[in-house]
């Protein structure tokens, strides 16, 4: 078995099991693409990936979104924008590949995943969990 792209590790955790797992799911597109990029597959990839982070980002945001409501996160403006953000890039990298625009696109997803994971996730995900956790959302 192949060693991941990037692995799962406790550091990651938000603090909350249902958007860790959300999350996982996300390292596991991350990963996916990796690997086809690496057996020189990335562009037939880039599709069932595209796909599958369309299909990812609408429900882990709202899930987010919805405990922000609940608890009264007072950060949900700024984190929203993000979410925005990134739902806007990865419509923009899937109409590209719609129309046939797939010059560098497997790359430019890879290091937007990745981006992703370090920055949203490991930076501004984490300001939420003492939040979330302190309302008994664990």
């Amino acid at each position: 078995m192949q060693k991941p792209f990037v692995a799962w590790t406790s550091k990651m955790s938000v603090g909350v099991d249902a958007l860790d797992d959300d999350h996982k799911c996300l390292l596991g597109i991350l990963n996916d693409l990796h690997d086809g990029i690496t057996a020189g597959r990335g562009t037939e990839r880039l599709g069932k990936v595209l796909n599958g982070l369309v299909s990812y980002t609408g429900p882990h945001f709202a899930r987010e979104e919805e405990l922000f409501v609940q608890t009264g996160y007072p950060d949900s403006a700024e984190h929203i924008k993000e979410h925005q953000a990134l739902s806007s890039q990865i419509l923009d990298m899937h109409v590209r590949y719609n129309k046939g625009l797939f010059d560098g696109l497997s790359l430019e997803a890879l290091v937007f995943l990745n981006e992703w994971v370090n920055d949203h996730i490991q930076v501004s995900d984490k300001k939420y969990k003492a939040h979330l956790n302190a309302s008994g959302i664990h």
